[in-house]
């Protein structure tokens, strides 16, 4: 069964995004007090770009301290990211990163919080992966 991890910050746009898709998941700690998400499962990882554009601080802080975990990691199947096409060649770069890091096919780029056509793509596209694992 498909199961997501996901990070989305307060504005919520990743957290909108995941809860249109309809499937299990759970999100990555926005304050470092929180406590640590630890995954027991294979997961579809879903997180925003940051940085405005440049790679350093594309990937959130967050997200790099939950791959950072090895156990985590080891679980990670595919990324898919969201961004924002004003960040020019660095749109969705986190994804980029984030696979060329653990070695997972980069799924997905959305803008912002997507639209429904993202939404059923995004559905269809993890259902049908899911069947390959």
């Amino acid at each position: 069964m498909v199961h997501i991890i996901y990070f989305s910050s307060a504005t919520n746009n990743t957290h909108r995004f995941v809860e249109r898709l309809g499937f299990p998941a759970e999100r990555i700690p926005l304050r470092r007090t929180d406590e640590a998400l630890t995954v027991n499962q294979e997961y579809v990882l879903i997180t925003p770009t940051y940085g405005g554009g440049t790679p350093r601080g594309a990937v959130p802080k967050q997200v790099i301290k939950f791959l950072n975990d090895e156990h985590n990691r080891s679980l990670i199947k595919g990324v898919i990211s969201a961004g924002n096409t004003n960040f020019g060649e660095a749109y969705c770069l986190a994804g980029d990163i984030i696979s060329a890091k653990t070695k997972v096919p980069h799924m997905y780029k959305f803008e912002l919080l997507g639209t429904p056509r993202d939404v059923q793509v995004v559905r269809e596209g993890l259902e049908e992966f899911w069947k390959q694992l």
